[in-house]
């Protein structure tokens, strides 16, 4: 009896430990309600009524409002799943200071953001790979704040973690994910981590993308795109030679044009020239302007935040497997713009209905299923 007992509670723990890969509709669907509603009590609370809701929650913590107006919560799903869940732009300019301030840093380094405060980082492995400043720094402030209770929480054997957020909460999914990754993968091995970055700009460059990939892969990390959005088109990006790994036949095409008639060399090299230089010349005022200049801005809100070695590169590319959401007539029909509304494709009513619509779920249908 008491070896039957031991199985018993052995497969019990199993399952409330199962934390299958892939995207799931109703479980995005449940972060979606969190990234809108989430952050205030009485709107979750109105959730949490067993009605739209597909999991049962307990809501640990939500963190003070810090940095550039960032703030970070945490959930404990009825599976013994973690869910974090970073905020997105709120309508302060600080908020979209976070935003603006797009020059690139390195993966790897550390930054000073305050007196006493020197936080050190890893989101990727490569040398090559940057990423966004403004939203490193969201990460920089909130990171004590999810570590304490990530701390906790393995302690108390949770091993499966969910890292989301939308918009600007969704780009810093991906550096979350990336950060605990790094910093828990040798003490805590069997740790998973789950990203859903729902409409997410671009967080940094290919190197930084391929690294994110290559960490979340076999259906570990997705961003999800309404393809009418323009947010996950952003931060503005630009390509030059010294973006392109180092072992390249455009970088040495002035030697390969020696061997071209005079005339043919002389006009190739001319193009050559011009593409480089206007493609090195936009990067260089993107770095003055997104960087150097809004970090003066910056330092308004945070004095003592000291500005880093800001990176010749604007390469911005996206990261996560792609979870479509395709708009079809109905849609375009329901969700008008009407030349100020600018925001009309990126808010939880679109994104809801196109999962919904997309998926064929419907939260009574997903909640019957999950209990």
């Amino acid at each position: 009896m008491i070896v039957f007992a031991v199985l018993q509670l052995q497969i019990i723990i199993t399952k409330a430990q199962r934390f299958d890969a892939g995207f799931e509709p109703a479980e995005y669907a449940d972060i979606l309600n969190f990234c809108f509603k989430g952050f205030s009590d009485t709107g979750f609370a109105k959730l949490s009524n067993g009605k739209v809701l597909h999991y049962k929650y307990q809501k640990l913590f939500i963190s003070p409002e810090v940095g550039l107006r960032n703030k970070c919560e945490m959930y404990l799903r009825n599976d013994n799943t973690a869910i974090l869940n970073l905020r997105g732009t709120v309508p302060q300019p600080e908020s979209w200071l976070a935003n603006f301030f797009s020059a690139m840093i390195a993966a790897k380094g550390n930054l000073q953001i305050n007196d006493s405060t020197n936080f050190e980082y890893t989101v990727a492995e490569s040398d090559k790979a940057f990423v966004h400043v403004g939203w490193m720094l969201g990460i920089a402030h909130l990171s004590p704040y999810f570590n304490n209770c990530i701390d906790s929480l393995i302690l108390k054997g949770v091993k499966n973690f969910i890292i989301t957020g939308h918009s600007q909460g969704g780009a810093l999914s991906f550096l979350a994910t990336s950060y605990l990754h790094y910093k828990y993968k040798n003490k805590y091995p069997n740790l998973r981590f789950k990203t859903y970055a729902s409409a997410a700009p671009k967080p940094g460059n290919l190197f930084y993308a391929y690294d994110f990939d290559f960490i979340t892969s076999n259906g570990y990390g997705f961003r999800i795109v309404n393809t009418e959005d323009w947010v996950p088109e952003s931060p503005l990006t630009v390509q030059t030679l010294q973006d392109i790994n180092e072992v390249n036949p455009v970088k040495d095409a002035k030697k390969i044009l020696k061997g071209q008639q005079f005339f043919v060399r002389l006009y190739l090299k001319s193009i050559y020239n011009k593409m480089d230089n206007a493609s090195t010349k936009t990067m260089k005022r993107y770095k003055k302007y997104l960087g150097n200049k809004l970090y003066s801005f910056v330092k308004k809100t945070l004095p003592q935040f000291q500005q880093p070695a800001l990176l010749n590169s604007s390469n911005y590319m996206t990261a996560g497997t792609p979870i479509i959401l395709m708009p079809d007539a109905a849609y375009k029909e329901k969700f008008v713009f009407t030349g100020a509304n600018y925001f009309v494709h990126h808010m939880f009513e679109p994104y809801m209905y196109l999962l919904t619509k997309n998926y064929s779920i419907t939260h009574v249908e997903a909640l019957e299923k999950s209990h």
